[in-house]
This record gives C-alpha cells, sequence and structure tokens, in this order.
C-alpha cells in the first residue's frame, strides 16, 4: 500500500483523501493539518454558543459529482429548520421528513439567497438590478451615465490586459467607477488597473449587464431547471452548523476509512530525489504536546499539496533560483473576521420577504461605503437559525477585512480591532455599539492568493512544480487560484484519479476553474 501524504485538511485535502479510499484500496493517506481545527478557510468558528462562518460560503455547482458528494455526506433537509416554522417559509427539500434538522444535527438546509451592495446609505441589489429603487437610489444623472457609460462599452471594448478593463467592458465606466473600483481596491489593496483579468475571468465570467438584462427579461418564461449564473441564484445549501460541519464529517469519514489525520502539524521539509518526493518532515506545533516543536519524516510514495505555494517553494530543496523568487514572492491577502452579537439592528427590513424580528434578510452585505475599511458584512441568521444562540433574541453578525500581514489592520490587538470594526458599522448608520452584547475576533493568514506582482510569471513555478512526477498540487492556495470550494474539491477528485490511474499528466488537475463560463452554473 503505497503512503500518500495529503498536505491541507480542507476541501481539496479531504475531497482527495475520499476519493482515493472510495476508488482504490492501493493507497494510505496521511493528512498533515498546521491548525488546530478542520476546514482550512472552510472552517467554521465557535464562540460562546455562536457560529462564524469564515467568508461565507454557499453551497451550490452545477458539477452533479460534487453535489451528490455533498448530500452524500450530510443529507438535505425534509422538514422545516427552526426559522422555517417561524415564518411558514417552504424550500426545497428532500422526501424524507425524518431528515428533520429540528431532531437531527448532520443535516443541509435549503437557504434563500439574499446578497445587496450597501452604498450612499442605501441598498441596492448585487448584481445591480433593473428595478425602479436601483434608478431611484443612484439619482437620475448618476442613472443616465451608467445608461450611456454600458452603450459605450459595448460599442468600444478594451483590450483586457487588467481586471479594470474586464469590468468596464462588461459594466460600462461609471458603474465600474460606482460598484467596482473602489471596492476592488480595499478588497486588494492595488488598483484594478494592476490587478490581472485572470481574477474576473475565474470570478465573474458570465455577469455583465447584458446578462442582468436578460436574466431579469427572461426571468418569467424560464423553466427551474434552465441554466443559472451563480450570482443569479436564488437558493443554495448550507450546513445546520456552518460549512465546517460538513468538512468535520468528511474528516470523520476519512478516518473511518482508514486514513490519519495528523493535527497541528506543520511541513517543515521535503525530501526528494531523482525528480520525485520521497520523504516529508513535519513539525509538532501542539505547544500543549509532549513533542512540541520535535519533528519527524513521513516516508512519502506520492505528495499532494495543498499549501500555499509559496511555503511548498520554502520547503523544496534546490530550487532554481529565478523559480523560488517568483514563488516566495506570489501575493496574498488577509482576513480579519469581527464577530459580534447584537439585541438589534439599526437598518430596516424594507423588503417583502418576513423574517425574524423583522431583521434584513441578507445573507452578505458588500459595504460600497468609501469611507469605511470593511469589505462584506454577514448575517449570520439568514444562514442558518443554529449559527445564533437565540434567533429571537440575538442578531451574529460578521464583519469582514481583507488586509496584509504586518499591516496597520493585522497589527492591531483583538480589543482594539473589535472596537475599530464596530466603529465603522456604526459610522454607517448599521448598528448602534451600545447593542453591542458579545464580540469575537480572528485573524485567517493567506486567504485569498492574489493576481498581481510575480503572479504573471507564475507558470514557471507551474512548470517547476509539475516537474516532480509524484507532486500533485491542488486547492486555492495550492495552485495560487481563487478557487470556490466546488472548484478546489474538483483539482482533488481530478488529482487522486490520476494517482489510481497512475499517470503524472496532471493538465486536468490544472484546467479546473479556467473556462470561460463561469464554473457555479446549472444547466441540469
Amino acid at each position: 500500500m503505497k503512503n500518500v501524504v495529503i498536505i491541507g485538511a480542507g476541501p481539496a485535502g479531504l475531497t482527495a483523501a475520499y476519493t482515493l479510499l472510495k476508488e482504490s484500496n492501493d493507497f494510505h493517506p496521511i493528512i498533515i493539518e498546521a491548525e488546530n481545527c478542520i476546514g482550512g478557510i472552510s472552517r467554521t468558528e465557535k464562540h460562546n454558543g455562536n457560529r462564524i462562518d469564515i467568508g461565507g460560503h454557499r453551497f451550490f455547482s452545477k458539477n452533479k459529482e460534487v453535489m451528490k458528494m455533498w448530500m452524500d455526506i450530510l443529507p438535505l433537509q425534509g422538514s422545516p429548520s427552526k426559522d422555517d416554522i417561524v415564518l411558514g417559509r417552504t424550500h426545497t427539500h428532500s422526501d424524507d421528513p425524518s431528515i428533520d434538522p429540528e431532531r437531527m444535527d448532520n443535516v443541509f438546509l435549503a437557504r434563500t439567497r439574499v446578497s445587496r451592495i450597501y452604498y450612499r446609505r442605501r441598498f441596492f441589489d448585487y448584481p445591480i438590478s433593473l428595478k425602479p429603487a436601483t434608478f431611484i437610489n443612484m439619482g437620475f444623472a448618476n442613472t443616465v451615465k451608467a445608461g450611456f457609460g454600458y452603450i459605450g462599452s459595448a460599442m468600444h471594448k478594451l483590450p483586457e490586459t487588467s481586471l479594470e478593463n474586464f469590468y468596464i467592458n462588461r459594466f460600462g465606466k461609471p458603474l465600474y467607477q460606482m460598484f467596482f473600483e473602489d471596492y476592488t481596491e480595499k478588497l486588494w489593496g492595488v488598483h484594478p488597473s494592476n490587478i490581472s483579468a485572470d481574477w474576473g475571468a475565474q470570478r465573474v465570467k458570465g455577469l455583465s449587464v447584458w446578462k442582468v438584462i436578460t436574466s431579469a427579461l427572461s426571468k418569467p418564461f424560464k423553466k427551474k431547471s434552465d441554466k443559472v449564473e451563480t450570482s443569479l441564484i436564488e437558493e443554495f445549501y448550507y450546513p445546520k452548523y456552518g460549512p465546517g460541519q460538513l468538512w468535520e464529517t468528511l474528516a470523520d469519514k476519512n478516518r473511518e476509512m482508514g486514513a490519519e489525520i495528523l493535527m497541528q502539524r506543520e511541513v517543515a521539509e521535503i525530501k526528494t530525489a531523482n525528480g520525485k518526493v520521497t520523504g516529508v518532515v513535519i513539525r509538532n506545533t501542539d505547544e500543549a504536546s509532549e513533542d512540541f516543536g520535535k519533528c519527524e519524516e513521513l516516508s512519502c510514495d506520492i505528495l499532494i499539496s495543498s499549501m500555499p505555494v509559496k511555503e511548498l517553494a520554502e520547503a523544496l530543496p534546490d530550487v532554481p533560483e529565478d523559480i523560488f523568487n517568483i514563488a516566495v514572492n506570489l501575493p496574498y491577502r488577509d482576513f480579519i473576521t469581527v464577530g459580534l452579537l447584537l439585541n438589534k439592528l439599526e437598518i430596516e427590513n424594507k423588503t417583502k420577504m418576513k423574517t425574524i424580528n423583522n431583521n434584513v434578510p441578507d445573507c452578505w452585505i458588500y459595504i460600497q461605503e468609501r469611507d469605511v475599511k470593511m469589505c462584506r458584512l454577514q448575517i449570520f441568521n439568514n444562514w442558518s437559525p443554529y449559527m445564533v444562540d437565540d434567533m429571537n433574541k440575538h442578531v451574529w453578525v460578521g464583519l469582514e477585512y481583507v488586509c496584509s500581514e504586518n499591516d496597520a489592520l493585522w497589527n492591531m490587538s483583538g480589543e482594539e480591532f473589535i472596537d475599530f470594526a464596530a466603529s465603522e458599522l456604526e459610522k454607517i448608520g448599521i448598528i448602534k455599539k451600545e447593542n453591542i452584547v458579545d464580540r469575537y475576533t480572528k485573524k485567517i493568514k493567506k486567504a485569498y492568493p492574489a493576481y498581481f506582482g510575480t503572479y504573471s510569471e507564475f507558470d514557471k513555478v507551474k512548470n517547476y512544480l509539475d516537474s516532480y512526477s509524484n507532486l500533485f498540487c491542488i486547492g486555492r492556495n495550492g495552485q495560487h487560484r481563487y478557487n470556490n470550494m466546488d472548484h478546489s474539491m474538483l483539482t482533488a477528485i481530478n488529482a487522486a484519479r490520476a494517482i489510481i490511474n497512475g499517470t503524472d499528466n496532471k493538465d486536468d488537475i490544472w484546467n479546473v476553474n479556467t473556462e470561460k463560463e463561469y464554473h457555479e452554473t446549472s444547466n441540469n
């Protein structure tokens, strides 16, 4: 039996192990995880009976195999959830009423997608809709300007040499300046003119003003089975206790099937010989362990890596200087979230959707206000009523910031940052600080691989890594690609099948999420 060392217990690493174990009896997966929790950035943080979804994760994919795998891990609800009961709400559900989220924990909920933009202290649909409220909120002058800007962009396409041009081609310059320019710079710390169009090509491939127009006009005539753009979907699935619940359940399944999962072990060194990986030296990072700081070497027939490419290059021996410099200088953005437990929000629900205590119905809100650094606001009550200690009494929100390790935001103390974030949310009229009853913060390194700097030469690094015949790079950080969960899973599935089939051709692994159509569309 061959030892397959898998670096990272996130969606990619866990899926790779699961696929190997389900489809072959020839491999022994050993998963190495540096943190003390499962799921990577798809984890669920827990605090005083409340749960935080790091980044917000909708479970929806056009890929039937991914959807089936999710449902095999957690079945879809067949009876109403707590908030469905109160609101008299119905969703897509299974035919088995015994799958009752009020009576069992391992279950997917069906959720209504609501995401809006908060700009000029007003709400706009996301994506921008053609409703009268949109034009009222924009004002007559801005609406006219946006219309002519879009017509101009349709008649004269810019070369897509940057993310800025990518957006202008699809929305026109005025809408780009209103809804994309400042937010993108807030997210990446770099102006969109200096970011590769690859990011847009992977995140908003099929989305444009024309897509919004045609979607609005055709909606009354569409069948439920018709293809729907990810950003336009109206329903998605969500684990009762957040995304981490699914990955923790999959980790348990992997253990039951024979995988080892070594927590709080970081990669110290990767051993190689004759163009192959032969071993992985890991260091114990558990300060409570008697073996803290000690290293051990794992024999390795095959290595699957979802660790950041920068760290992989640092662990490999004798990397050529030019390749090493590209890899270690690949840019990343880091993430800080703040959880605030509140008695109430100050913003009102002016939609037609019924909610508990008439809270706004959004899963997340894009904060486009130029006078704050916050990027997005999650309302966890709307993801799942089981994410909050008491849905009738409290609103549990997550404030999201993107920064760079060791910058001014990152270096704030926890309490200092919480106070800063709460003040920003109060400044734009969403809360009053006097209504805060509990608080929490968490920092995540290398949450977002970035598309500038040495990224333009990434193919050189990719080709070098592929020269190791038994090294397979998967997942968001493993490929330095802004993948969603299903993309990361597919890179892992393809890698596992290449290993089972005995091929070192890695094209199918790298080609996930490179097609022009947005990957998360449904054409069942």
